[in-house]
């Protein structure tokens, strides 16, 4: 049986189109867009990078009279569809008006009858077509003589302008509904960041504190954490830089009464002070101790598919990094300020250099001090400590002196369970928008696929057929001493 309707031709595109290819001359005779008007508008695949739009009038350079002169760039009339046929193949456009393309481009000047919004669509659905029949090995590239031997539908010339018409109104509310979930994870990560905000402001539980007068006072915890160092001995001074001038500047006023300003160094566990890790891991062993690096945690989500090992003896050499289940892991090297907590399969693992291990102390709960530390305030004090050109980081003393505000332990807890649990409302919007977004992306394909199987309009008897198209393109070429275009119908 046909894919198509009775009254359709097919053939392959070069039987109907004219194919031009492009061209670059001398960089010296192409002009930036910084200064229009001064040539021919020239377009290069990259200008159709990210391309939304099915017109183009020009790319960011513009041809010279002699760069046009001495290339084999071409110019085409307005109306020719673009198709770039090299890195990467299946970018497709309209001409708005005369235009130039560089050597990238297999382009098709369409014969009268034929819409040319109509070969716009079919030829974004034959990118799989044109990606199979491309040669080359440094990359691929569709020659003009594979380019016309692509399978090309024929329509009558109304159903041709029914169809691009219908594709128009629908894929530009597809395109409105992509545009506008595409703003949901913007959305979503300022929502996160808003509930660690008013976490650690004390504005997420001021209706908590109205209700437990008796319980929001974390002075007692600030005495029990600075008498457990006193009775380890202190902390040690080592070889950590000062911190940095104008960064700690958080202020218990700014706070809920009964809060308290504490430096991260006291919020650890006494004779497990902050530190970095392994300098140098060495070759990597199948066996070995595992070892976290901050490639290891984007997005401040642990992927352990990646861990990597090092020998028994390096980690040896930095048994103080090692790390215990739900200490917190800060990156301090490249991307500062991403964090997570070590899960139990994780026990004497070590870290890197580029990563300051944080082992909280018993007394607080650990994850209120996670959503301290990724609250907006936080990263930005984390920013402005961080220092370097090639590699950026921030030292350990200003990490040991980054200030936390601190709430009793009854309103830590409380905290906590309000985080998460808006933290999984976001996730399940999060699920949601994935699964809407592959939905919506599947939708272009799947209309274009219905369009040129003639199912998309409503089939009107009243048309010329495509047959009686073709033999009118036929005898105008005819005419001109040019090729005829020769309908094929498949097999029924």
């Amino acid at each position: 049986m046909s894919d198509i309707p009775s009254n359709w031709e097919q053939m392959a595109i070069g039987e109907l189109a004219k194919i031009v290819s492009g061209g670059t001359p001398a960089s010296k005779d192409i002009a930036n867009f910084a200064e229009p008007g001064r040539g021919i508008p020239w377009v290069t695949p990259a200008d159709l990078s990210g391309y939304r739009k099915k017109f183009i009038s020009r790319g960011r350079r513009d041809l010279s009279a002699k760069g046009l002169a001495t290339s084999s760039a071409k110019v085409i009339p307005e109306g020719t569809v673009l198709f770039s046929s090299r890195a990467p193949i299946g970018y497709v456009a309209i001409a708005e008006n005369e235009i130039a393309t560089n050597q990238g481009f297999k382009n098709f000047v369409m014969p009268s009858g034929c819409d040319t919004r109509f070969t716009y669509y079919q030829l974004k659905l034959l990118k799989p077509q044109a990606e199979a029949i491309a040669t080359g090995t440094t990359f691929k590239e569709l020659s003009g003589s594979a380019a016309a031997t692509l399978p090309f539908k024929v329509a009558p010339s109304a159903e041709q302008t029914r169809i691009a018409d219908k594709l128009d109104a629908v894929l530009t509310r597809v395109d409105a509904c992509r545009d506008r979930l595409d703003r949901i994870p913007d959305i979503l990560k300022r929502f996160r960041q808003s509930v660690l905000d008013a976490a650690s402001l004390g504005k997420l539980t001021m209706d908590w504190r109205a209700r437990n007068p008796g319980k929001a006072n974390a002075r007692k915890l600030v005495n029990a954490l600075t008498k457990a160092h006193e009775v380890a001995g202190g902390h040690q001074k080592g070889n950590a830089s000062e911190p940095t001038d104008g960064v700690h500047d958080l202020n218990a006023s700014n706070l809920p009464d009964g809060w308290q300003v504490i430096t991260l160094k006291d919020a650890c566990e006494p004779g497990r002070p902050i530190t970095y890790g392994i300098l140098k891991p060495g070759p990597e062993l199948e066996d070995g101790v595992p070892y976290i690096r901050v490639a290891d945690f984007p997005g401040n989500r642990l992927h352990t598919q990646g861990i990597k090992r090092t020998s028994p003896s390096i980690d040896s050499q930095f048994k103080r990094s090692r790390l215990r289940p739900d200490d917190l892991l800060l990156s301090i090297r490249g991307s500062v300020g991403r964090l997570i907590k070590i899960p139990a399969e994780l026990n004497n693992a070590n870290i890197t250099q580029d990563t300051a291990r944080l082992s909280i102390s018993p007394l607080l709960n650990a994850d209120f001090v996670m959503y301290c530390l990724l609250a907006p305030a936080m990263q930005r004090r984390m920013q402005k400590a961080t220092r370097g050109v090639a590699v950026r980081g921030i030292n350990i003393g200003d990490v040991r002196a980054l200030q936390m505000p601190l709430p009793s332990n009854d309103e830590q807890a409380e905290i906590v369970r309000r985080v998460e649990a808006l933290f999984s409302f976001a996730d399940k919007l999060q699920v949601r928008f994935t699964a809407a977004r592959a939905h919506t992306d599947h939708l272009t394909p799947a209309l274009l696929a219905k369009a040129f199987r003639g199912e998309l309009v409503a089939q009107d008897p009243n048309d010329e057929p495509a047959s009686a198209l073709l033999a009118r393109i036929a005898a105008d070429r005819a005419a001109a001493g040019k090729p005829a275009a020769r309908g094929r119908r498949k097999a029924g």
